[in-house]
């Protein structure tokens, strides 16, 4: 599976809106933030880097996960 340019210009949008909207109040609040902010950076890195790379107009690529139970735990 890959991400196309466009969708990571609109994740990249939607972490940029999530961010100015943001009103930090508490260290979960901070904690956020800052989550967002590397989220950010990764998106605006992989834009600069894996653009058209490979021809397919992807910008980064990702194993397909096994069906099956979800990894995360409660």
């Amino acid at each position: 599976m890959a991400l196309s340019r466009r969708v990571v210009e609109t994740l990249l949008d939607l972490v940029e809106i999530k961010l100015s909207c943001m009103e930090i109040y508490d260290r979960e609040d901070t904690r956020e933030a800052d989550c967002l902010e590397r989220c950010r950076s990764e998106l605006r890195e992989a834009l600069k880097s894996g653009v058209g790379a490979s021809g397919s107009g992807a910008v980064a690529a990702f194993a397909k996960r096994a069906k099956g139970r979800s990894r995360a735990t409660a």
